[in-house]
């Protein structure tokens, strides 16, 4: 075991928390090795990292807990890369470590520098949001609704979500999620992918649901888009 990886180990021990385990460990059925640190001090820690040798501690890192894996996500988002195709490897290299929502969704968070190079990180994600396996689907979904819920990108985007196929809940949570997000930039064109689409009728209602839920839709079109909701036979 490297330095950093011990010192690593050592700072997470100190933070933890019995009861926020308890209470995190809840909200992600099925992970196990939860310490119980808070996400701020998770990204504090990811940031001290990536301002030094944090290609070394990569390399060497421990992911024997769900923070120890989520801290190397967070510092990849942080680091000062040489470039596109070094953030690009990185991030090729860390995707088969999520194995929850909570990992795949504070990483595409953090990886900030994807507005510089929206393009080539486009191309990147098109296998992506192609593949079977759930949470390489759910990072796709998760990095278009992150990045990509715009005009200049809003066609392509509802394009991408609209014909994804996969029967795991956290896929179709993480679609329902970007639709959402979607609707509120682009409304318009938002609905009338809605009203045409072909998505399996969890994942629509779980859209119209979000949607719904959201604070930056008004109540008038909160009842549009109420009505539109499919039934769905028990």
């Amino acid at each position: 075991m490297n330095e950093q990886n011990s010192y690593v180990k050592e700072r997470l021990l100190s933070l933890v928390e019995p009861k926020f385990q308890r209470f995190s460990s809840s909200l992600m059925p099925g992970v196990k090795n939860v310490l119980g640190v808070r996400r701020p001090q998770l990204r504090a820690l990811a940031k001290e990292i990536a301002a030094g040798d944090w290609r070394a501690y990569l390399d060497g890192a421990s992911s024997d807990s769900f923070e120890e894996i989520l801290i190397q996500g967070l510092v990849i988002g942080y680091a000062k890369h040489t470039g596109i195709e070094e953030f690009l490897l990185y991030i090729a290299k860390y995707v088969p470590k999520i194995d929850n929502w909570a990992t795949c969704d504070n990483f595409c968070s953090t990886l900030k520098y994807t507005k510089k190079c929206r393009g080539e990180m486009w191309d990147f994600l098109q296998p992506y949001l192609k593949d079977r396996r759930e949470y390489y689907l759910r990072f796709g979904a998760v990095m278009l609704l992150t990045y990509y819920a715009d005009d200049e990108y809003m066609d392509r985007t509802l394009a991408a979500l609209t014909s994804i196929r996969h029967e795991a809940y956290y896929v179709k949570m993480g679609v329902a999620w970007a639709m959402s997000v979607c609707f509120v930039h682009c409304p318009e064109k938002t609905m009338a992918c809605l009203k045409n689409c072909a998505m399996d009728d969890f994942t629509f209602n779980k859209s119209l649901q979000k949607i719904v839920e959201s604070y930056r839709v008004d109540n008038p079109t909160k009842e549009i888009i109420k009505k539109i909701k499919r039934k769905v036979s028990q």
